[in-house]
């Protein structure tokens, strides 16, 4: 049976998420979402860095991308505000993972009703 990434962080994160979405519900804003998790990792004393600049192209480093949350330089986080997580949404963390070199990454779409964050993995290519 394969290991659990980064198993005890990606619990504590997942506490913290959900707390967000209980205190704020289902129709904030992403910023607003993304205000009150800073405020937990704060307070948990996690570390983190919040819109992290990642290169598009790593051979040439053209452009950036900025991923919304690097909580202690090994998970990717990405915060949602929308009706439905489409693929592309996918495609967007899988090239934050592949730019950032780290191996696991959540999808969190807070407008659900129930939360329901995503695990993505880094595909190695």
């Amino acid at each position: 049976m394969p290991e659990i990434i980064h198993k005890e962080l990606s619990y504590k994160i997942n506490g913290l998420l959900f707390k967000v979405h209980n205190e704020l519900g289902r129709y904030c804003r992403e910023k607003q979402y993304g205000d009150a998790l800073e405020t937990l990792l704060k307070t948990e004393h996690l570390p983190f860095e919040r819109e992290k600049a990642t290169p598009i192209n790593l051979i040439d480093n053209i452009g950036t991308n900025r991923v919304d949350f690097i909580v202690d330089n090994k998970i990717v986080l990405e915060l949602k505000a929308k009706s439905i997580i489409q693929k592309d949404d996918y495609y967007q963390i899988q090239k934050y993972l592949q730019a950032s070199g780290h191996k696991l990454g959540f999808i969190v779409n807070f407008r659900n009703k129930y939360l329901k964050p995503i695990r993505i993995i880094r595909i190695n290519s």
